[in-house]
């Protein structure tokens, strides 16, 4: 067989008196019918501790188990590609000295830059850009462009208790941040309010800080956007990374998945004949 090892998050588990049941990634227990086949070979066989002789029923179960997406791939995990590990990264060191740490354990090359530096400059792979507070106006307007010139780009920031990770961005027609602002905008009725929030003064009371669990959550999440875009790994969960909005509630660590559409730009106004 070509492979045989189960997927990550994939188990096999011998049931007493019922045979074998199999622990799918999203949490089902499923039955198997094992037919004649030795049910400890076939638990030896999927462990990847022994491949065993040539069996007819057990490589129809192997095949039955690659067929459904059980079984690991060869290869392994992809490695992050050499022409995307060359990562920006800009903000608080708060969450971003966590998110260098796991961007090097999973291959790239973060290295720190500064609100005013041209973030094209030396063509990187991508830009991340993290806030510990609200996007001020303007501030993020310049590296909206940035998909344009080929270089992806990713941000988060914090609004109160609220933390808001934004999708990437990697081509044109991708989501930036001033899309999700307008769509933000749109969906609530207090869209004056959160304006204002976003542009005016503000009274706050006492600061809320980051504790490392939290940042080290959106970290986290911020890593694994950026390594499945830079090694073509697949997208989890029900809506596509490229239009997903996700807010952490850092109370309680609850995220809310949330979709976005980029916003196409406004038709001018026809000239008025005469």
């Amino acid at each position: 067989m070509s492979r045989s090892q189960l997927a990550p998050g994939v188990e096999v588990v011998a049931v007493p008196g019922r045979g074998l049941a199999v622990r799918t990634a999203d949490g089902e227990f499923l039955s198997v019918r094992t037919g004649d086949a030795d049910g400890g070979a076939l638990l030896a066989r999927l462990s990847g501790s022994a491949a065993g002789a040539a069996d007819a029923e057990l490589d129809r179960l192997t095949r039955a188990f690659e067929d459904a997406g059980y079984l690991a791939e060869e290869s392994g995990q992809a490695e992050w590609p050499a022409g995307r590990r060359d990562v920006r990264l800009l903000g608080d060191p708060a969450l971003t000295g966590p998110l260098a740490m796991y961007l090097k354990a999973a291959g790239a090359e973060p290295r720190g830059a500064a609100p005013g530096d041209d973030l094209a400059e030396g063509r990187p792979a991508a830009v991340v850009w993290c806030l510990d507070g609200p996007v001020t106006e303007g501030l993020w307007d310049a590296a909206d462009r940035l998909p344009e010139r080929g270089i992806a780009w990713l941000r988060c920031h914090r609004e109160g208790w609220h933390a808001y990770v934004e999708p990437l961005a990697a081509t044109p027609g991708d989501v930036t941040s001033a899309h999700v602002r307008a769509r933000r905008l749109a969906a609530t009725p207090a869209h004056r309010e959160l304006g204002a929030y976003w542009s005016g003064p503000r009274a706050t009371g006492a600061p809320v800080r980051l504790a490392a669990h939290t940042a080290g959550l959106l970290a986290a999440l911020l890593a694994d956007d950026l390594t499945r875009w830079a090694t073509g790994a697949p997208d989890t969960g029900t809506l596509p990374a490229r239009r997903r909005l996700r807010r952490i509630d850092l109370r309680t660590l609850t995220i809310t998945e949330h979709p976005v559409l980029p916003v196409p730009d406004a038709a001018p106004m026809p000239k008025q004949a005469g």
